[in-house]
C-alpha cells in the first residue's frame, strides 16, 4: 500500500503548530519592524549615530567578551533564537514529525533539496561571472519567523499537514544551516574552551532530566556554556542549539508537560519579540542609494543570493519532494496539489535572519552590504510570491469545504 505524503500530523505537532502560528505572527511583525527601523535609521541624517551605536564595544576583555553591540546581537541574542530552534528540534525528534524515518524523510529531503539548489545557482552564477564563492551558504537558510508569520496571516483554510510540513521543513533547514555555520565558519578551535562548554551543556541537560527545572537557576550555567563556546572559536549560537537539544522532550515524573514545551512557550516570545528584532535592527541597516542598488543588481554575489532564494529554494524543495514520491512507495495525499508544495517552497525563499548571519560570517564588510541588500529584496519577493500562492490555495480549500457542507 502506498504511503501518503503530507498525511495528518501527530497530535503533538498539531498543538505546537497552533502555538507557533499564534506567536510567530506577532514575531514576524516585530522582525519586520526591526528591519524597517534599521533601514530608515541607516539612511537618515542620523546614520552616523547608527554606525556609532552598532560599533560601540563593551564587556570583559579577559573573557573574550569585549564585543560591539552588533556582535552582541548576532552572537548573544541570536543564541536565544537558536535555543528555541534546539527545543523545537528535540521535540520533533522525540514526539513530532521527525521521530520516525517514514515521516522524517520528506521534510529532511526537501530541506536538503532546498539547500542544494540555491548553492548550485549561486556557485554557477559566480563561476560564470568571476564572483566570490565565499557566500555560497548565504541563500541556503529559511527564516522560520518570517515564513511562519506569513503563513499565519494568509494560510487560514490550508490543510494542517501542509502547515506542519513548512514548520518541520524550516526546523530541519535551520539544523542544516547550524551545521554549515559550525563546520565551515569556524577558523580555529580552542579545545579546552570547547570542552568546558560541552561540560556545562552536559550538566545543564543532566540537571534538567533530574527535575531541576527552574529556568532562572539554570540560566547562569547556560551563560557559562555560551561564553566558553564563544571563547572556543565556534560560533556562540551553537551553544544555544546544544542547550535546547539536551532538554527532555517527555514529561518528567510529577510534571504535566514536557520541559521542551514549557520552555519553548516561555522563550519563544523572547526570541520572536526581542532577540530576533534587535538582531535585525543591527544587521539590516545598510545605506540604500541608486548606486548601491545598481551595484547589487549587477554584482554576481547579489545575483546568486537573490536567485538562489527566490528560484533555488522552491525549485529544490519541489524537485526533492517529487523524487521522494517517484522513487519510493509514497504518494501525494489525494487532497493536496503540487501547487501546494510549490507555494510552501516559494515561502521558504524568505532567508532573512540566518542568511544575514551567514553573510556576516562569510563575506567582507563591503560584500556583506551587497549580500544584505540581496537578502532583503529576495525575502520580500519570496514573501509576496509565497503569500499570493498560499492565499490562492487557501481560497481553493475554503471553497471546497463550503461545497462539501
Amino acid at each position: 500500500m502506498a504511503r501518503v505524503l503530507f498525511g495528518k500530523p501527530s497530535d503533538s505537532t498539531e498543538r505546537t503548530l497552533v502555538s507557533v502560528l499564534r506567536t510567530e505572527r506577532a514575531g514576524g511583525v516585530m522582525l519586520l519592524l526591526g528591519a524597517v527601523v534599521a533601514l530608515l535609521w541607516a539612511n537618515s541624517r542620523w546614520a552616523s549615530s547608527y554606525e556609532s551605536v552598532s560599533a560601540f564595544e563593551f564587556g570583559p576583555a579577559s573573557l573574550h567578551l569585549h564585543l560591539s553591540v552588533e556582535t552582541w546581537a548576532a552572537d548573544g541574542l541570536l543564541a536565544i533564537f537558536f535555543f528555541v530552534i534546539g527545543l523545537e528540534l528535540k521535540r520533533e525528534l522525540v514526539v513530532g514529525e521527525l521521530r520516525s524515518p517514514a515521516t522524517a524523510v520528506v521534510p529532511a529531503v526537501a530541506a536538503v533539496g532546498g539547500m542544494v539548489a540555491p548553492i548550485a545557482i549561486y556557485v554557477g552564477i559566480n563561476l560564470a561571472r568571476g564572483g566570490s564563492l565565499d557566500g555560497w551558504a548565504v541563500p541556503t537558510a529559511t527564516d522560520i519567523a518570517f515564513a511562519v508569520a506569513v503563513l499565519a496571516i494568509v494560510g487560514r483554510g490550508l490543510p494542517s499537514a501542509l502547515r506542519a510540513f513548512l514548520l518541520t521543513l524550516a526546523v530541519v533547514d535551520d539544523l542544516l544551516a547550524i551545521l554549515i555555520i559550525a563546520i565551515f565558519f569556524t577558523d580555529e578551535v580552542s579545545l579546552p574552551w570547547l570542552a568546558a562548554s560541552a561540560a556545562c551543556i552536559f550538566v545543564f541537560g543532566l540537571l534538567a532530566r533530574r527535575g531541576f527545572t527552574k529556568w532562572w537557576a539554570l540560566l547562569p550555567l547556560a551563560l557559562v556554556a555560551w561564553a566558553t563556546m564563544h571563547a572556543s572559536g565556534v560560533h556562540a549560537t551553537i551553544a544555544g542549539v546544544a542547550l535546547g537539544l539536551v532538554v527532555p522532550a517527555v514529561a518528567l515524573k510529577g510534571h504535566k508537560e514536557p520541559l521542551t514545551e514549557k520552555w519553548e512557550h516561555l522563550w519563544r516570545p523572547v526570541s520572536s519579540g526581542f532577540a530576533v528584532p534587535v538582531f535585525a535592527l543591527f544587521a539590516a541597516g545598510i545605506p540604500i542609494t541608486v548606486a548601491a542598488l545598481n551595484e547589487a543588481l549587477h554584482d554576481p554575489v547579489a545575483q546568486g543570493v537573490a536567485l538562489g532564494l527566490v528560484i533555488g529554494k522552491p525549485l529544490g524543495i519541489v524537485l526533492a519532494t517529487f523524487l521522494v514520491a517517484t522513487f519510493t512507495k509514497a504518494a501525494l495525499d489525494p487532497g493536496l496539489s503540487w501547487w501546494d508544495i510549490m507555494s510552501v517552497g516559494a515561502l521558504a525563499g524568505i532567508g532573512f535572519t540566518v542568511s544575514l548571519l551567514i553573510a556576516e560570517l562569510a563575506l567582507d564588510e563591503h560584500m556583506t552590504d551587497v549580500a544584505t541588500m540581496a537578502i532583503l529584496i529576495a525575502s520580500v519577493v519570496a514573501a509576496v510570491i509565497g503569500a499570493a500562492l498560499l492565499a490562492w490555495r487557501a481560497r481553493v480549500y475554503r471553497r471546497g469545504a463550503a461545497t462539501n457542507v
